[in-house]
């Protein structure tokens, strides 16, 4: 049996997990689950995993899922609130595996943490790579752990590694690494096009089930551009060596390119079960309900070039990874800003880039070789970008 703490268990990433979790519950048990603000389903998750602890990010809302989990069939669970609550949970002794599943900047410190505490990390909080990458794969390699990716793409690079590889490190023989990216639902629209775009539109993903934040992401392909850093990070390889090919079909989920001529490619049904199931179980395997890959449904897989001019927000990652230092903080941040603010119908889709340009260009890069300089860097930034929405 392997213990779990799931970070952030009422997201997408949370709930797939949990629905892996009930296809093996002779694998595994729950120790901490945690959530910010949605505790009408975080109440159901501890009446059926009986956690011995929850962690509710917001202190009101804590008070009230208490007095709600005192009355219910989960009444033995310790109910914590805070971000050090995130951190405690995080590195418990008795927690084999934590799952870091909480959406943006909020979970890196609670990430950190795992890594430091020597855990089976399953990293699906992409901004704690791209925020503080080098930070990251130092307090991994230090703590003893091992550092797993969920993202599909990275799961899959990670799949078709050569034996015994391990994250943090360059393969021999690796060529060049493959992301490949849906394109998003905007992938026919032109440019034109674009400036009309609704949140309804571009929360609408066509392969993947995904939070609204995520989604948008996936919109404006900033989503592959983080994963773009995440791949420097995690596999050790410069820029240059990182190409992002449209597939819109996400069946192949990523790919590897040997020296040899070789390319493994790792494929599979749209379905986060899968990497999550891999993950957990690695370097076995086990069930992870996602239905077999028919091919007969799937007879044409296509390829192209993702267009810079079309997506500007690709072209800033590579920007940002090749500046280093604070620019993917910076990066990360400003994008979260100019989400947010596309959700709430303040910007325009295309201003997003936009924005998050302006505020690049208006930042000073400094060197991110401590958690308090990219946290400075994280809060300068948004301080900035809410000064520049002001100009959209």
């Amino acid at each position: 049996m392997k213990s779990i703490c799931l970070l952030g268990s009422t997201g997408s990433i949370g709930l797939s997990t949990l629905d892996v979790l009930r296809l093996n519950q002779d694998r595994y048990s729950v120790v901490a689950l945690t959530a910010n603000k949605n505790i009408e389903r975080l109440l159901e998750q501890c009446i059926e995993f009986k956690p011995a602890y929850v962690v509710v990010v917001d202190q009101d809302l804590a008070e009230v899922f208490n007095k709600k989990i005192e009355q219910s069939e989960a009444a033995d669970t310790t109910v914590l609130s805070g971000i050090e609550a995130l951190e405690f949970v995080a590195q418990l002794p008795e927690v084999d595996i934590v799952v870091a599943a909480i959406v943006g900047a909020a979970g890196l410190l609670s990430t950190l943490t795992a890594a430091k505490a020597g855990k089976r990390l399953l990293l699906a909080n992409k901004e704690s790579l791209v925020v503080s990458g080098d930070l990251l794969m130092s307090a991994v390699k230090e703590g003893g752990g091992t550092l797993l990716p969920l993202d599909s793409e990275h799961n899959a690079l990670f799949q078709c590694m050569p034996d015994g590889y391990q994250t943090g490190q360059r393969a021999k023989g690796v060529r060049k690494l493959i992301l490949t990216a849906s394109g998003g639902p905007f992938l026919d629209l032109g440019l034109a096009e674009l400036e009309s775009v609704t949140v309804e539109q571009a929360c609408a993903h066509p392969n993947w089930s995904m939070g609204r934040k995520i989604s948008v992401d996936s919109a404006t392909m900033m989503n592959k551009g983080l994963e773009v850093i995440e791949a420097s990070y995690l596999f050790d390889m410069p820029a240059d060596l990182i190409d992002v090919l449209v597939h819109p079909q996400s069946i192949i989920h990523s790919m590897i390119d040997y020296v040899d001529g070789s390319v493994l490619a790792q494929l599979g049904n749209p379905d986060m079960r899968t990497p999550i199931a891999h993950a957990l179980a690695w370097p076995q395997r086990h069930e992870s309900g996602v239905s077999p890959l028919d091919f007969m449904l799937n007879k044409q897989l296509s390829f192209e070039q993702p267009s810079f001019d079309k997506f500007p927000c690709l072209r800033l990652a590579f920007e940002a990874l090749n500046m280093k230092g604070t620019a993917p903080a910076v990066l990360n941040a400003a994008n979260e800003v100019a989400v947010e603010a596309f959700l709430n119908k303040k910007i325009r889709f295309i201003d997003i880039s936009k924005l998050i340009e302006k505020v690049i260009n208006n930042s000073t890069i400094k060197s991110a070789d401590s958690i308090d300089s990219v946290l400075q860097a994280d809060k300068e930034t948004r301080m900035l970008s809410n000064q520049y929405l002001e100009s959209f």
